[in-house]
């Protein structure tokens, strides 16, 4: 009997030759397949045994064949297999020590490299040297990945795992042996992969694991600030005559903006909006620029922040109160009577700053009725506030015909302070501190006073830059129907969440990178009017704007992202340390309800069939602090009839689609993100954001 050995693709099958052509072979395989092969891969004949004995004992004797005395037999030229089987074996090697021999050899690459059909050539000593460094490595490798397997099954966290905890949920390296252990030892322990890590220790705080896995996605190089000079600004600029006041959180640092008023009573009122200028100074691509341009933005959250630009750079610029500070400044004239504006002038300026008004020290006094003389007002620049206040509510109502429907504040601001340790009292939170959380309606009058001051000054200066040639970063919204979202782009278009023509960010340079971009381009449209163009940093149509719109949107939405969960952690850490049981909320949809007195919306069994706008109380029945999960059932419905859905439902179903908990459970082998949802308030496209 005629029998064959052939390669088949790297596959070695033997069968019965059932016929022979010039250039090929037909072989009939132990199945009754019959196959054609290229005479050119038929690598061994031979009479007995029968093919699959030959293989078996062929496979058998190839794991006996020392691969090193092989190597050393073998000769340093181009070999065939068969040579060495009697090399290696002896003069009278049978086919299946030939088939063994060429079994031995195909899978031993680091020894013998193939030079063709069945023929070899030995690898050179310090090649085979090296790969069995590199295997004996691997063997290692294995046997640590089966060690930290085992350590991470039965509930301990070994230290190189613990190190790389959130590359392997988040960044994973699928080779890494760390991710190896941790797929290796969910799969025995069948238990998802976060789970895993958390009962064997690896995630001992919920609040650092988001901390700290929000600074390996986003700061990845860490949170400190090369040494940076502020240069002075040495202009000589001509100092404004007015008294500005600043409206601002106790806790801000990095005051960008402040206001004056003058003329009252005269029948002619300059309303002053001075913005912190450290375009002036700071140069594109220089040092301080490239470091602002890397952060984007100031990251809030309570009790902490990550600021764009170093203290002692923000310190320099911003408006402290007893102090003659550069600014941007654009002037409104307007009728005493009617508010209609008569003149408006941009001018860079020293501008005098009397007071850093703290609003939470003054919302308790500066009410809606002391400020349009219903009581007393008994606090600094009564007056100019009072006429503030006329001017924002006159502006917002404007708005709001162009918007074709009022601003929705039938909810409430939250204001986070935490409780801390004496031994930390301005060090980063640590997780443990006792939390207060407290209401602050949105549009109080300090509030409605300093964002349509911004608004108005952002509008006006969106124009003013157009119009004289000057591009710049805008924010538009087609409309206001639902799923219209704010576009940032270079050109000014209607924004008509807000109401107004064309809208940029140009008020808080020393906290928003686009700020900061817009001022350089007002102080060139103020210096050089139409020729502005020619000179201003960036040019119409210029790619680097793009690029400072891109990097920018996705920054802000991610550190947006943070600031909502770290604030929804701290909202469950303050239930807990409350002991809440019950909780009162409004059903939105689907089941998901928004607590009555608390920034949270979550999930309760049993709404699922109540209308929107439905008032029930809620039983909480657990939460999960690492995943942000919130358990609760309904318990009672408060209100007999179907109460009106809320003003704006599309605000609503944007607010329930952003708090969904954090999505952290990860299959074998992929990880999952956050939610994403812009927690700016819309009414006013961030103007109302928190300030520290």
């Amino acid at each position: 009997m005629n029998y064959a050995l052939f390669d088949d693709a790297g596959k070695f099958l033997a069968g019965r030759v059932m016929s022979e052509a010039d250039a090929s072979v037909q072989i009939e395989l132990d199945s009754g397949k019959r196959v054609k092969v290229k005479s050119a891969n038929v690598l061994l004949r031979f009479a007995k045994p029968e093919p699959a004995a030959l293989v078996a004992a062929a496979q058998a004797q190839a794991a006996e064949i020392d691969l090193e005395m092989a190597w050393e037999f073998a000769p340093e030229g181009e070999f065939g297999f068969a040579d060495l089987a009697r090399d290696y074996f002896s003069a009278s090697a049978g086919p299946e020590q030939q088939a063994a021999m060429l079994f031995r050899l195909f899978e031993a690459p680091h020894y013998f490299r193939r030079a063709g059909k069945g023929q070899f050539k030995k690898a050179p000593d310090e090649i085979v040297k090296a790969a069995l460094l590199a295997i004996e490595r691997k063997a290692q490798q294995a046997a640590m990945i089966e060690d930290w397997a085992a350590e991470l099954a039965a509930g301990r966290c070994p230290p190189p795992v613990r190190e790389q905890l959130f590359r392997i949920l988040f960044k994973p390296d699928k080779n890494g042996p760390e991710y190896k252990a941790v797929v290796e030892a969910s799969k025995r322990a069948q238990r998802a992969p976060l789970a895993l890590l958390q009962s064997a220790g690896a995630i001992a705080s919920p609040y650092q694991f988001h901390w700290r896995r929000f600074l390996f996605d986003q700061f990845a190089k860490g949170t400190g600030f090369p040494a940076l000079a502020a240069p002075a600004i040495k202009d000589e600029l001509p100092l404004a005559p007015v008294q500005a006041f600043s409206i601002d959180d106790s806790l801000t640092t990095e005051i960008d903006d402040a206001l004056s008023v003058a003329g009252l009573g005269s029948g002619v009122v300059i309303f002053g909006v001075h913005i912190a200028a450290p375009a002036l100074v700071i140069a594109p691509d220089s040092a301080i620029d490239k470091v602002a341009r890397e952060r984007m933005s100031t990251v809030y959250m309570p009790g902490w922040k990550l600021t764009m630009l170093p203290d002692e750079v923000v310190q320099a610029y911003t408006l402290t109160e007893g102090r003659d500070c550069p600014a941007v400044s654009v002037y409104f004239t307007l009728d005493e009577a009617t508010l209609a504006v008569q003149k408006t002038e941009t001018r860079i300026e020293r501008v005098p700053i009397a007071m850093n008004l703290r609003h939470d020290q003054l919302d308790e006094v500066v009410t809606e009725a002391a400020l349009t003389g219903e009581a007393v007002a008994d606090y600094p620049f009564a007056q100019e506030l009072a006429f503030a206040f006329r001017l924002a509510r006159h502006l917002k109502a404007q708005r709001e015909v162009v918007r074709g429907k009022p601003e929705n504040f039938n909810r409430p601001d939250y204001n986070f302070r935490l409780d801390r340790a004496d031994d930390n009292q301005t060090g980063e939170p640590l997780g443990d501190e006792a939390v207060r959380i407290s209401e602050r309606k949105r549009g109080a009058p300090l509030d409605l006073i300093v964002s349509e001051a911004m608004i108005l000054a952002n509008s006006h200066w969106g124009g003013f830059i157009a119009e004289n040639g000057v591009p710049g970063i805008y924010r538009s919204q087609a409309s206001m129907a639902p799923g219209v979202k704010v576009r940032m782009g270079t050109k000014p278009a209607p924004h008509a969440g807000m109401g107004v023509a064309q809208y940029t960010w140009a008020t808080s340079p020393l906290r928003r990178y686009v700020d900061l971009v817009n001022q350089w381009q007002i102080i060139a449209a103020t210096r050089h009017g139409r020729s502005a163009a020619l000179v201003a940093p960036f040019k119409p149509k210029d790619a680097m704007l793009f690029s400072v719109i891109s990097s920018f949107d996705a920054a802000y939405t991610a550190y947006n992202d943070f600031q909502r969960d770290i604030e929804r952690f701290w909202t469950l850490r303050w239930l807990q340390q409350n002991a809440v049981a019950e909780l009162d909320a409004a059903v939105l949809k689907d089941g998901l309800v928004r607590a009555d007195t608390l920034p949270l919306v979550f999930k309760a069994l049993g709404c699922e069939a109540l209308p929107r706008g439905a008032h029930v109380r809620v039983r909480i029945t657990g939460m999960d602090l690492l995943t942000l999960d919130l358990h609760a059932n309904l318990a009672t419905r408060l209100d007999d009839v179907p109460a009106a859905a809320t003003v704006d439902e599309a605000a609503d179903d944007d607010e329930a689609a952003a708090a969904a908990p954090l999505s952290l459970a990860i299959d074998l082998g992929d990880a999952a993100g956050g939610t994403v949802g812009d927690s700016a308030p819309a009414a006013t496209d961030g103007e109302a954001a928190p300030a520290a």
